[in-house]
């Protein structure tokens, strides 16, 4: 098998589990995002809201769409990241720098291989967290859309392929960025341990994968919080005037809500993304590094 199918084979473990895992939360997070002010006291009465008007299976509302995409989004990011490490590792090979395997990769050349990695992830999570938030933050007595192909079929109808990527730029922004820390922070404490401790990487212990990965959920959040609640506000305003928008661009979006809302907008939904972060992002490369050492045990 080759490396590149490994990648995304063990990408694709570590996307589901992320999703199920941390579905729950997400949409607690997008509700309190988009509503508008004065909605939810807190997240506890968002949750409380959509469990006594919606039933517990709203909790997994819209979930077909991210197990399926995001699936394939966490398979490209670790496969683009695990193909730019190879890449650096082979030009510090070439120049003698980094250890007798190349693989002693700089923060540079980290942080750079988590933004190949973002950007390349960015072109299909755009339209499948469009679709995702469309149906998460949707009537549930009179819905829009019967489901993620339904939302597909109609939003293309009317607006082509500019509707499905509703929101593009902001998430290639926040794509870019995180992804550069997320994986930059992950692999530093990786290495970390193992030079510490003179294991390989299939030495690391589960428990240990987990706890880096909750960390390095942290310090992605840390960083692109504001940019995903812009995200949020763009991916769910109106197609056009006529339909009710509100955002004549990204940077009118963070003007509008600036003014109109104040700096704690920003940071709305914050607390159960804190919360769900050490768990779907512990999960995700858990998923990843378990599904690394059954396919290719020798690694």
């Amino acid at each position: 098998m080759s490396k590149t199918v490994i990648d995304l084979t063990a990408g694709t473990a570590g996307g589901i589990a992320q999703v199920l895992v941390g579905q729950p939360f997400d949409i607690v997070k997008v509700r309190m995002q988009t509503a508008p002010k004065g909605t939810y006291s807190g997240m506890l009465h968002c949750a409380g809201g959509i469990l006594k008007n919606e039933g517990p299976l709203a909790f997994y509302k819209g979930t077909l769409t991210p197990l399926l995409g995001i699936g394939v989004c966490v398979s490209i990011q670790f496969g683009a990241l695990e193909s730019s490490k190879r890449f650096f590792a082979k030009r510090n090979i070439e120049r003698g720098i980094g250890g007798p395997d190349g693989l002693s990769l700089s923060s540079g050349q980290l942080f750079a291989a988590g933004v190949a990695a973002g950007v390349a992830n960015g072109v299909v999570s755009g339209p499948v967290e469009h679709i995702r938030i469309r149906l998460q933050t949707q009537s549930a007595t009179n819905p829009a859309f019967a489901g993620p192909w339904d939302a597909i079929k109609k939003i293309y109808s009317s607006y082509g392929i500019a509707g499905i990527y509703k929101g593009q730029a902001v998430t290639l922004w926040r794509e870019s960025v995180g992804y550069g820390i997320y994986f930059l922070a992950y692999e530093k404490l990786m290495q970390h341990e193992m030079a510490s401790k003179g294991i390989r990487r299939d030495q690391v212990n589960p428990a240990r994968t987990v706890l880096f990965g909750a960390a390095a959920g942290y310090a992605l959040w840390a960083v692109i919080y504001p940019i995903d609640m812009i995200k949020s506000r763009m991916q769910t305003d109106g197609f056009s005037p006529a339909d009710g928008q509100k955002y004549k661009s990204t940077l009118d979006c963070v003007r509008t809500v600036w003014r109109t809302e104040g700096i704690g907008a920003f940071t709305r939904g914050l607390g159960p993304t804190l919360i769900r972060s050490p768990f779907a992002n512990g999960a995700t490369f858990l998923g990843f590094e378990m599904a690394m050492r059954f396919l290719k045990p020798s690694n």
